[in-house]
């Protein structure tokens, strides 16, 4: 072996060790780290560094945020992973190489990696275009179309177009904003883009409207237009569904047309059994496929096959390039292809079929779980949604079977459902959908995953069994909605939001009942009140999730259930919210009323003190206020003063003598009655708060499905009855004469 490929071999080898390892830095490293890269560029250093010190930043800099977020391990990128990654360091040294020797080489390995594609693909006497954006080649195949159709084109350009305006087809399902892009990488305008509805009356409602599709061209036709391509799906992104090729193949020979398909279902081709549908793909235009998902290769192009018989044209469009280096992007798939072989690479195709219908004959099982496949037996992706029954759709419906409302609310559980599937399985690599029928979906698609993550059949039992335990849990809160709407319209005091999106039993907020206040302190009051309210529910130790609500919920101030479960006590609940924040509105009440009571309190003790020294004044007399005659006289006839202090009762807020301290050595106070906060509802022991006592749903409330509070709050069982505040200021005076100025001396530090 060449000694410097066996070099490079080995430094990608040591430097993958290096990334992988998740080993970060000394603190001491860190340290220093932190004063040159972490929060700003520092500069280029003259010296340069060595490969290991390089490859340890760029180590740091992946991870460097793990020790403060938790590790997030990257995905595991096995040997043919790392046979693509050498695939770019071989480009880079190859592209060194004499321009004839190059030439020898590119043109093998396009040759070699295109032949194989189009066997494995069965794709028949077809040409590979190479490219890193996905949507590249659909754009490159307009191109060819384009320069087909208009002979001048290459020419003339863009004024050809004006006196027959060309017009690009793509089904309602496609993925969004890829006929936006191909009229802005043509500079046509988006008037040359159509739109074609899926079926609406029969068959699959992801599929295009073939006859539809029909009138629509021989209507553009008519009107002095020139129908050019037409983008059809193997698999739909959001259900995987595949249009009706076969018909469609028909139109285009039809109306002189490109057809051009895209999708995750081609991936089967290479399997020994295909449906017809998607066999059909084989005889269109072009395809575009994407090895790198499907077999777990990172940074592989994707490949477009097609078929043309004119190379001048196909060199026009693009297609072809005369420059050796951008043919050497082929050489990373080449060498995982070589490295996988025919039978690896059919074994992770059908590894990944398997656990589609594994996953799918365990979703017949279930209640409440309807599924959206188009072939049952053959469908790599498989969708499904949490539905009670009797409010799902016909099969050939599109969702008008249900209530107001109640659609949105089942697109939020279903939401809920496929967040809370990924988090807790994430090998599973399921994920959320929006489709315009159905609505909110979980759907699994093991092709786009299962080789990057290394998906097995254990996963796929873990995600039924999660599934399994939250089917209660989301039946339970369905059924609770309407319990909960109710108990709270019932109260006065709580106000019921309605929030459909929301993912629980919904939104209450707890209205203040003062109304001679502004709208702007009435306001505060309730959004104190409620934010204290939460923070005391979310101490409390319970199952149930309480929260502020959704990131952008027009509704502020409010608490926000979450789900619920079987034993649930929903008057019990209401009622504990509609107590606590009771309570919390009175303290709050005490506290504003507060500094007027203290105030007042100064006032009268300022006044009680001014009597006292004129009392004092008149009893001792004016020779005893002058300085050293004063003396003198208290020295021969000393004045038996009692003390006359004074105690201030913060609650009721008034003064008392502090003469029965004096008299008895003990304070007397008078005991003061507070309205005293309802306690929380009676509690069995082991049991956590709103359950039904004997509810037999132990099964479903032990379940980690529902978002479990990770604080308990149990200080106090019970609030005390009687709560007393007590102040005490005593102002004593004593027998010996006062200052002049002393007075405000006292009453400051009473204050």
């Amino acid at each position: 072996m060449d000694p410097t490929l066996a070099e490079m071999g080995n430094h990608l080898s040591d430097a993958m060790k290096i990334l992988e390892s998740g080993k970060l830095e000394s603190e001491q490293g860190k340290e220093r780290r932190k004063l040159s890269w972490k929060d700003f560029p520092g500069p280029l250093q003259g010296d340069g560094q060595d490969v290991v010190s390089i490859l340890q930043l760029v180590q740091n800099l992946m991870h460097g945020d793990d020790d403060q977020q938790g590790h997030r391990r990257m995905q595991y990128v096995g040997e043919q992973g790392h046979m693509a990654l050498l695939g770019h360091s071989l480009a880079a040294y190859i592209s060194v190489l004499e321009r004839e020797r190059l030439r020898k080489l590119t043109t093998r390995i396009l040759s070699d990696t295109t032949l194989w594609l189009c066997r494995l693909f069965r794709y028949e006497n077809g040409s590979a275009y190479y490219h890193e954006d996905d949507r590249e080649g659909l754009v490159k195949m307009c191109r060819l179309a384009i320069n087909t159709h208009y002979e001048d084109y290459a020419t003339e350009g863009f004024t050809l177009l004006s006196s027959k305006h060309p017009v690009i087809y793509q089904s309602a399902a496609c993925r969004p904003g890829l006929g936006q892009h191909l009229c802005s990488q043509l500079g046509l305008p988006l008037s040359s883009l159509c739109i074609v509805p899926c079926n609406t009356m029969f068959g699959s409602l992801h599929q295009m409207d073939v006859a539809l599709l029909d009138k629509l061209i021989r209507d553009d036709r008519e009107s002095g237009k020139l129908p050019l391509l037409l983008i059809a799906n193997a698999g739909t992104p959001g259900a995987g569904h595949t249009d009706k090729l076969s018909r469609l193949k028909e139109l285009c020979v039809q109306y002189n047309m490109w057809l051009h398909v895209e999708g995750v279902n081609l991936a089967t081709l290479v399997l020994g059994q295909v449906s017809s549908t998607v066999t059909a793909a084989t005889k269109c235009d072009s395809i575009t496929l994407t090895p790198g998902p499907w077999l777990g290769l990172p940074a592989v192009p994707a490949v477009t096959l097609y078929r043309h018989e004119d190379p001048a044209l196909s060199l026009a469009a693009g297609l072809t390039s005369s420059q050796p280096v951008e043919k050497l992007r082929a050489l990373p798939l080449w060498l995982s292809l070589q490295y996988l072989g025919h039978d690896g690479i059919l074994q992770r195709i059908k590894h990944a079929s398997q656990l589609s219908q594994q996953l799918l004959e365990h979703l017949k099982t279930l209640a409440s779980i309807k599924t959206s496949v188009e072939d049952e037996l053959n469908s790599p992706v498989v969708v499904f949604r949490f539905s009670q029954d009797n409010s799902a759709p016909s099969s050939g419906g599109s969702g008008e079977g249900y209530l107001a409302g109640e659609r949105d609310i089942l697109d939020a559980l279903n939401r809920w459902l496929g967040e809370q599937l990924a988090q807790q399985v994430p090998l599973s690599g399921v994920d959320v959908v929006e489709l315009e029928d159905e609505g909110t979906c979980v759907r699994f698609s093991p092709l786009m995953t299962a080789a990057a993550l290394g998906t097995q059949e254990n996963d796929v039992a873990a995600l039924v069994e999660k599934l399994g335990e939250m089917i209660p849990v989301l039946s339970c809160t369905l059924r609770f909605r309407q319990d909960f709407k109710d108990e709270v319209l019932q109260k006065a005091s709580l106000s019921y939001i309605e929030d459909q999106s929301w993912p629980g039993l919904g939104g209450v907020r707890y209205e203040a009942r003062t109304t001679d206040l502004d709208e702007d302190k009435r306001q505060y009051r309730v959004e104190r009140i409620n934010s204290d309210l939460l923070k005391k529910l979310m101490e409390l130790d319970t199952d149930l999730y309480f929260s502020d609500g959704p990131e952008f919920c027009e509704e502020k101030n409010c608490i926000f259930i979450g789900m619920a479960t079987e034993d649930l006590d929903v008057a019990e609940l209401v009622e504990t919210i509609v107590s606590i924040g009771r309570d919390i509105e009175e303290s709050g009440k005490l506290f504003e009323n507060m500094t007027e009571v203290v105030r007042r309190g100064i006032q009268e003790a300022e006044q009680q003190l001014q009597k006292a020294n004129e009392e004092k004044l008149m009893e001792e007399g004016v020779l005893r206020q002058i300085p050293l005659v004063g003396s003198v006289l208290n020295w021969f006839s000393p004045v038996q003063a009692s003390v006359k202090g004074r105690t201030f009762n913060l609650a009721e807020g008034c003064l008392d003598s502090t003469e029965p301290v004096y008299s008895v050595k003990a304070q007397m106070i008078k005991e003061a009655s507070l309205d005293s906060p309802k306690s929380v509802a009676k509690q069995f022991p082991g049991q956590k708060l709103f359950r039904r006592h004997g509810a037999g749903s132990d099964s479903v409330s032990d379940t980690s499905s529902v978002s479990q509070l990770e604080e308990s709050f149990r200080e106090t069982a019970e609030v005390p009855q009687e709560h007393h505040v007590h102040i005490v200021a005593e102002m004593a005076l004593s027998d010996q004469r006062v200052p002049e100025g002393q007075e405000t001396e006292s009453v400051d530090t009473l204050r």
